[in-house]
């Protein structure tokens, strides 16, 4: 395994990580049904490694001016999410000590809105840190670094949010099996709207739950309705138009209204983008806030997004797919 080595000959290294969509089976995905999900490349998760030779031995220096922290690793707890990427790459490469080093994290993507923003803190911070230490980690491993940062806080994650991120492709997941990658046969234009409503994922998902247990009759056929539809759509993706999506995306946000993890502000944005040219739309992610998607043809890929704007988005986002 690799031995404690001094940071004066090592180079400064940065390493970025995307944001991710649900396009399709948030929620049903803990209970077994598939999903689909992209990377979102327009935002980005950002980490910079930088020697410090003149710092006493071991001391790692965190500096993330987007949530207004600057601190020591020492000074952190081992839990924290941006200690805990610091403490399972020692782990993973069995070193007793990070060299003295000064570490830098940005990110565009915004936090709690569906996006991924925690994972690919973590996917860039892995892949930042053991490159600067020189053994870059695998995929995998950075993929179950990221994992275990996400069950810290999110309890029992999909694992959703950093395959993707990882491994920066379309999948198909099912929760404790091989993903897919997916071949799009045709790209495609996403709107995302950002509703500018914090919501926990821990929280929605707990009363999804609750309800599950409560009252399983009623709810498992939602759940195996997405999951047929996130099987339909895996066929358009993969051979037809992918302009038919949209009527599945529609049909999807209909069955997370009837689970329950929407909200009026979500809706009202969903509503607003089928009135202005989108093709379908439904939200994304946990629910309750965060974002929501919207497919569209390019060219009225801006009317929609002035629409969002208009609806009550507090920004929008252009991405393509494929």
């Amino acid at each position: 395994m690799p031995s404690f080595i001094s940071s004066k000959r090592m180079p400064a290294v940065t390493a970025s990580a995307p944001g991710k969509i649900i396009l399709f089976g948030e929620h049903a995905v803990v209970y077994g049904q598939p999903a689909i999900a992209v990377p979102v490349t327009q935002v980005q998760a950002r980490c910079s490694v930088v020697a410090n030779p003149t710092a006493p031995a071991g001391q790692v220096e965190i500096d993330a001016p987007d949530i207004g922290l600057k601190s020591t690793l020492e000074e952190l707890p081992p839990t924290h999410p941006l200690a805990l990427p610091i403490h399972l790459v020692r782990e993973q490469l069995g070193i007793p000590a990070i060299p003295a080093c000064r570490l830098r994290i940005t990110s565009t993507i915004p936090i709690a809105s569906g996006l991924g923003s925690g994972a690919a803190v973590s996917v860039a911070m892995a892949r930042a840190i053991s490159a600067f230490l020189g053994h870059p980690l695998t995929a995998e491993q950075v993929s179950s670094i990221a994992f275990r940062v996400d069950q810290t806080y999110h309890g029992t994650p999909s694992g959703i949010d950093n395959t993707v991120i990882t491994y920066h492709q379309p999948i198909f997941f099912v929760r404790g099996e091989p993903f897919e990658r997916l071949t799009l046969r045709h790209p495609f234009w996403i709107v995302i709207g950002n509703s500018g409503i914090s919501s926990s994922t821990v929280t929605v998902v707990e009363e999804v739950r609750r309800r599950y247990q409560a009252s399983p009759s009623s709810i498992e056929p939602i759940l195996l309705a997405i999951g047929k539809i996130v099987r339909q759509a895996r066929a358009l993706l993969e051979s037809d138009d992918p302009e038919q999506l949209g009527v599945l995306l529609t049909e999807n946000h209909h069955k997370l209204q009837e689970l329950g993890v929407s909200c009026p502000e979500l809706d009202h944005l969903v509503q607003a983008a089928l009135q202005n040219g989108a093709l379908g739309a439904k939200l994304s992610g946990g629910g309750r806030g965060g974002n929501m998607i919207a497919l569209v043809k390019e060219e009225k890929a801006a009317q929609v997004a002035e629409a969002l704007r208009r609806a009550g988005a507090v920004s929008t986002l252009l991405t393509r797919v494929g």
